[in-house]
């Protein structure tokens, strides 16, 4: 009697003849079954290929005829399964303009199409702006203008009509209300607090370790200024300057242009500590950072003290809501944030996230609503 490999090979050899697929694992598998029921019982033999040979509803036909062939060879109604028609597939590659017109010589095609699409923008959004070409950072620049940057949300003093029957009664609404149905005030209006968006204030580092994202965040800069948010926008470099007004354009070209006429410091050293410490002590601690979602955009490299930039990152922290820094680096392999500026600035801040790529500028608008 024939060994339970031989049989198995036998079966699949059949099986990948009639146009089965009938892998190597599958032959190791019905071995393996064969072992366990043995080849007594003929119906045992048949079902422990049927499980393990056969992989589609279609293939059963096959199967039957491969095992007629291997178990009864006597049979004579076991033949060659006719082949199957092949049929044509045509494939077409389309990209995003779903209004390009066809081709004028595309000749008609017989049988099916199968349509492919595929979108560079999927691709663009995740590569680093350090990696980009000229023209992919323009259309990085171009898809930056749908992000839309808004601070989170925080309880105002001023009250709204609700429309509970709950807060503080409106005595103005409801006597108004109770003229409409002889003075007497068969439904109250009440006020409830509203909310409204937190200050944003963007700090950009324009360092000359910066050159390869400072444009890029400057420009996301210059979506949000241009949002019509409460958005405050500075650039750090061995000074602080206020570029909120130059921001403000719907041209971002002519903004951007505008940024750089007033920054003296752009593509040179680095002094975070000493540029926050004018931020502090000018405009952050009397008021525009004070529950504010202050956002440094900066790789954490410092020419200065480093215990100067950790005082004045630790006074910053103290009076916004929250404090985001935002590093490109920390997207490359092995990152670790032991940058003299970095590691000193870190223990006080309440996130440090990513920036190198729009998907990351997207997932930071995200991190700033909340």
């Amino acid at each position: 009697m024939a060994s339970v490999e031989t049989v198995a090979v036998t079966m699949a050899r059949t099986l990948r003849g009639l146009g089965v697929a009938a892998p190597p694992d599958a032959s190791v598998a019905y071995a393996a079954a064969l072992a366990e029921v043995g080849l007594a019982r003929r119906s045992s033999v048949y079902w422990a290929g049927r499980a393990t040979l056969v992989r589609r509803p279609e293939d059963v036909p096959a199967y039957d005829r491969a095992f007629a062939a291997v178990f009864e060879p006597g049979r004579s109604d076991v033949g060659e399964v006719d082949e199957p028609a092949v049929e044509s597939i045509t494939v077409l590659v389309d990209g995003e303009d779903d209004d390009a017109p066809a081709p004028a010589t595309e000749e008609p095609v017989d049988g099916p199409v199968l349509t492919l699409r595929w979108s560079d923008r999927e691709v663009l959004r995740s590569k680093d702006f350090a990696r980009c070409t000229v023209d992919e950072l323009d259309e990085a620049h171009r898809l930056m203008a749908d992000l839309r940057l808004v601070g989170a949300r925080r309880r105002s003093r001023r009250l709204r009509p609700s429309d509970r029957q709950r807060g503080p009664l409106d005595l103005g609404a409801t006597t108004r209300r109770a003229l409409r149905t002889g003075g007497e005030p068969l439904r109250t209006v009440h006020r409830q607090a509203g909310d409204r968006p937190r200050r944003v204030v963007l700090l950009c580092d324009v360092s000359g370790s910066m050159e390869s994202y400072a444009r890029a965040l400057v420009r996301f800069a210059h979506v949000a200024v241009s949002g019509r948010s409460n958005v405050e926008v500075f650039t750090l470099g061995t000074r602080c300057t206020r570029i909120t007004r130059q921001l403000r354009s719907r041209d971002p070209d002519a903004a951007l242009d505008a940024a750089a006429g007033v920054v003296d410091d752009w593509s040179g050293g680095t002094r975070l500590g000493e540029g926050l410490r004018t931020f502090n002590d000018t405009w952050g601690v009397r008021g525009l950072a004070r529950g504010a979602v202050v956002v440094i955009l900066s790789d954490g490299w410092d020419r200065g003290d480093p215990a100067v930039l950790g005082e004045q990152v630790r006074r910053l922290q103290r009076v916004a809501h929250r404090l985001v820094w935002v590093n490109p680096l920390k997207a490359s392999p092995g990152f670790a944030p032991i940058a003299r500026g970095m590691a000193a600035a870190l223990p006080h801040v309440d996130e440090l996230v990513e920036g190198h790529s729009l998907a990351s500028l997207e997932a930071l608008a995200e991190v700033i609503a909340r």
